[in-house]
């Protein structure tokens, strides 16, 4: 059985949702929520890594563990260095970035991203993917795209539509994929060696990395390798809007209510 932990960085400030860890879904705070999903996934051992007192002690009140970190870090990915570091972690453990906005999130793909890391030694990073079947999608900015090597890592990721089909889309947006291309969505789920983290926020921010918006870049301009599931779904969206935050409430009573008749993607 593949051995890791979970570390979830979680930030007070949002532009969109003030406080977010903190609002409530059907009696418990966001957070509470996804740490409970995340011990369900076998992990040794579930931190939450926060810039905030309050995020802390609600965390602290459930019964988690939840490490203060600076409030400067621009990424996750240096945030959960720091918790590396403050917890002295061994460089071949590895760590699972399970985001505090997704209370939504299966806990078999905590298990399986982690599985795929120890399972690729040369790997510093494993993150998943899923296919695309629409076009809108392929041309959607916030839908990240990841090309993919014939052993199965990461060769590139962008928000532009990759790989890019010069006939197919030589006019603009097409009405339909082009058949037989693997256009795959990235899905934001991150397993690390520790060491890999350690490094990684050791690094500057690569131009490609700036201009893309995507930390994973900076994984792929030092040359860190990056393996890839592919999956037939990707999980259950994260909260970033109002609107999401209904839907996931709205979920959770269903779960409540109901729970026998809900996937494993929305267990709460």
């Amino acid at each position: 059985m593949t051995r890791f932990g979970v570390i979830i960085p979680s930030r007070y400030a949002s532009s969109r949702l003030p406080g977010k860890p903190l609002l409530d879904i059907c009696g418990k705070p966001m957070i509470q929520r996804v740490v409970e999903n995340a011990n369900r996934s076998g992990a040794d051992f579930v931190w939450v890594a926060t810039d905030d007192e309050r995020i802390q002690q609600v965390v602290n009140n459930f019964g988690g563990e939840a490490i203060l970190t600076s409030p400067l870090h621009s990424t996750g990915t240096d945030r959960l260095a720091e918790v590396v570091a403050k917890k002295t972690v061994p460089d071949s453990t590895i760590i699972v970035n399970v985001q505090g906005d997704e209370p939504l999130l299966a806990p078999h793909f905590v298990q399986l991203v982690a599985q795929l890391l120890q399972q690729d030694e040369e790997a510093g990073l494993a993150t998943l993917a899923a296919p695309i079947s629409e076009v809108k999608d392929l041309f959607n900015p916030n839908i990240v795209k990841v090309v993919l090597g014939r052993s199965g890592q990461a060769r590139l990721f962008s928000r532009a539509p990759i790989p890019w089909d010069r006939d197919a889309f030589a006019a603009g947006q097409p009405a339909n994929l082009p058949v037989g291309v693997p256009f795959l969505r990235h899905i934001g789920l991150y397993a690390y060696r520790a060491f890999a983290l350690t490094r990684l926020s050791q690094l500057p921010s690569p131009a490609i990395e700036s201009a893309e918006s995507l930390e994973q870049l900076r994984a792929i301009e030092a040359e860190i390798p990056i393996a890839v599931g592919v999956v037939d779904e990707a999980p259950a969206h994260g909260v970033d809007t109002p609107e999401d935050l209904d839907a996931v409430r709205a979920l959770a009573r269903q779960a409540l209510e109901a729970p026998s008749q809900l996937t494993q993607n929305h267990r709460v």
